[in-house]
Order: C-alpha cells, then structure tokens, then sequence
C-alpha cells in the first residue's frame, strides 16, 4: 500500500469479474469523492493496473462533486471505448485475458479530512513512475 494512503480511514474495496455486474458489486459510495486503484488479480498476484479519481476542490474550500461520487466515476465512468466502465472493463478484462480486478478505493474528503482527490491520484501515479518507468497501463495519461 502506498504510505499517503494510510490516513484514509474510509475505505473499503470490492472484487470484479468478468461475469459480475459492476454496478452490483461495486460498494464505493455515491457520496463520496475521492481515488480509486484497480489490480488484475492472477492467482496470489495483484498488479496496479489503474488509478482514478473525481471530486475537484473549489477556490472556497469546499469540494464540487459530480452527482453519484465515487460509485458513478467507477462503474459509469468514460475508459477505452468511451463507454462507461460497467461495459469496457470485462471486455478489456477478456482481451487481456484479466480474471478479477480488486478495486480499493477511498475517501479522501469530508468532515474529518480534507485532501484533493487528483493530488493524492498524483502521488500515487508518481511513485508509481518512480518505481516502474510507466504509468499503470490502463493509465493513458495523467
């Protein structure tokens, strides 16, 4: 786990096959902001394929959050074919032959902590580059 992750205490994750309905089995609130990070799951191996976030602090200090938080950015967000997750995710799990993907995601603003949800998804991304030379791969940019 990457260290400017652990003062999230609201946090949880879920699993996600191929099969699966990601709108069933995702359980990231629709009032929260914050990041998410997606693994490929193989057997005992977890590989950080993605992370993502939403929610944009505004110049007041409060935060500007799209309608359904987190749960709407992981299972409607736009990736690969521009349609939202619940569609391209078993797809690309099936051309990369991916059998489950955990996704972990936390809270990263609300009563008790306030920190800008892109810039906790940048340090993570950017240790991640430190360590590997790449972004996640289902990363196109950041």
């Amino acid at each position: 786990m990457y260290k400017e992750l652990k003062k999230f205490k609201v946090t949880k994750s879920f699993t996600f096959g191929q099969e699966d309905s990601l709108e069933e089995v995702c359980n990231a609130p629709e009032s929260a902001s914050g990041i998410f990070l997606v693994y490929a799951i193989e057997g005992d191996e977890k590989e950080l394929i993605m992370v993502g976030s939403t929610g944009t602090v505004q110049n007041d200090g409060s935060l500007k959050s799209k309608n359904g938080g987190l749960y709407d950015k992981i299972v409607n967000g736009h990736q690969f074919a521009k349609t939202g997750r619940k569609y391209s995710w078993p797809a690309q799990m099936k051309l990369e032959n991916i059998e489950r993907l955990e996704v972990v995601w936390y809270d990263t603003f609300n009563d008790k902590v306030k920190v800008i949800p892109t810039f906790i998804e940048g340090q993570v991304l950017q240790n991640f580059l430190d360590e590997k030379g790449s972004l996640p791969r289902w990363n196109v940019a950041f």
